[in-house]
């Protein structure tokens, strides 16, 4: 048994797929299903079902799962704690963020942390905030950006806050409010709203704002991405309430500060606990 049947094995298990698990591994698909049938000949058990059509975890697979993981980050850490003593940054960093991030300009700071420490492979998911910091203290991601409404913090990770924020409205040129620079928050619940799905963070400082005031408005569309949010938005179907921050995706829509409207803070998260050299980097860089 070695670390790359491991790797294989887990690779599968996540993708539900010989094929997708061989193109995540950057190996041919004949390579990676010969060494998972290696490593089951040695184990005498099956840790896959298989059909043409299915691909299942036996119980075996399931029980294998957990100590192959903690293997695989056991030798990860060994490897990445050496090179650090060796005064070389190695290993992964994997990374959670919201679909909205503006504190951050995300795609300089992977650039410059890549040419700072090249030996350091990233890992990059966008999710909700609250599933988020499950991974950073379930161990599956070690950074993440948050998005929460103002005046809550994450719980159960280490955290800092990065920026706070005041959501603006967003209309349609065409709209009836067009003319206007200000509106009240009591004057857009009759309207349809573009938001994200009930009970994700995304939406929770604007369901907030409209509860704090005693309002109820109704959410027609519901989308994981501001683009599809703006998109509708800019159709005519619906408004929104945004961060002002994304100003550079409202070309062509009106925009007006809401009076008694959301507010969001963008949190910085980690496991405080036992900070990998690589997320170690990361956030050494985020703090320059």
């Amino acid at each position: 048994m070695d670390l790359q049947q491991m790797r294989y094995v887990l690779a599968v298990a996540e993708h539900g797929s010989f094929t997708r698990a061989a193109q995540r591994c950057f190996v041919v698909q004949s390579a990676l299903s010969h060494q998972i049938a290696v490593l089951e000949r040695e184990l005498g058990l099956r840790l896959f079902a298989r059909s043409s059509r299915r691909v299942e975890l036996t119980a075996a697979g399931q029980a294998f799962l957990p100590a192959a993981r903690q293997a695989l980050e056991a030798a990860d850490r060994a490897a990445a704690q050496a090179a650090a003593a060796a005064g070389e940054v190695r290993g992964t960093v994997r990374i959670g963020i919201i679909p909205t991030v503006t504190a951050v300009d995300l795609p300089v700071l992977l650039r410059r942390f890549h040419e700072a420490h090249p030996q350091v492979a990233v890992s990059l998911r966008v999710a909700r905030s609250d599933e988020t910091v499950a991974d950073i203290r379930a161990g599956r991601l070690d950074v993440g950006i948050l998005g929460l409404p103002a005046g809550q913090t994450p719980v159960g990770v280490s955290s800092r806050m990065l920026a706070q924020d005041r959501h603006v409205a967003v209309i349609a040129s065409g709209h009836r409010l067009a003319g206007r620079k200000r509106v009240r928050l009591a004057e857009l619940a009759e309207e349809p709203f573009a938001d994200f799905p009930a009970d994700s963070p995304g939406r929770a400082q604007t369901d907030l704002a409209f509860a704090e005031a005693g309002l109820v408005r109704e959410v027609a569309y519901e989308s994981t991405t501001a683009d599809l949010i703006v998109g509708l938005v800019r159709q005519g179907l619906a408004v929104a309430l945004l961060p002002s921050a994304l100003r550079r995706e409202f070309s062509g829509l009106h925009i007006l500060a809401v009076t008694g409207g959301p507010t969001r803070t963008e949190h910085l998260a980690w496991d405080g606990f036992n900070t990998s050299p690589a997320a170690a980097a990361l956030l050494e860089l985020l703090e320059a």
